[in-house]
């Protein structure tokens, strides 16, 4: 069954497009929800028109979803979670606990809008960020045990630089004179 998204619905797709859905996930849930009308022949005429029309406006959201990417550009998270002795987690790490850390750096993004597998391990994980269906953006996320000893990176002092010895200059003082008592 084809249907015409009116929203965006993660892992199906993004408004105004046309996809194949079984016929009960079509007419029970995105045709009552609101989410989606069936593409009969004449709703893809008019959906083709809507977008000739709303071209710009289409091509500004995007310019928008690229500029809150580029935000999050080189931002990679760190998050400390309880660990039992075999390196499992108790409980996981989602997309809702990497959007409560992304505003924590003060970067606002919906939770909805992130996928990712649960974490349930210790280690190096991507979560992906889809501002628009153009724009997706990897966030490299770190999940390490809360109570293990943090490894710092190694910090390189600036080399120390040996001053010169300054050569002082004598120059001729004046001293005051103390008036002369009469």
């Amino acid at each position: 069954m084809e249907i015409i998204l009116k929203e965006d619905i993660i892992g199906l797709g993004f408004k105004n497009d046309i996809v194949n859905v079984k016929s009960g996930y079509g007419r029970n849930y995105l045709i009552p929800q609101g989410k989606g009308v069936i593409a009969s022949p004449s709703a893809k005429k008019i959906l083709a028109e809507n977008l000739k029309q709303q071209a710009h406006k289409l091509a500004a959201q995007k310019a928008a979803a690229e500029e809150r990417g580029n935000a999050l550009q080189g931002v990679a998270l760190c998050i400390a979670a309880k660990v039992s002795a075999t390196g499992q987690l108790y409980g996981s790490v989602n997309a809702a606990t990497v959007a409560e850390e992304l505003k924590k750096l003060g970067h606002d993004v919906d939770r909805k809008i992130i996928t990712m597998r649960d974490i349930k391990k210790v280690g190096d994980y991507t979560a992906l960020v889809h501002f628009h269906k153009e724009v997706i953006v990897e966030i490299p996320v770190k999940v390490v045990a809360e109570n293990a000893p943090v490894e710092a990176a190694p910090v390189e002092e600036a080399p120390v630089k040996e001053e010169a010895p300054v050569q002082e200059t004598e120059a001729p003082v004046q001293e005051e004179e103390a008036p002369a008592a009469e």
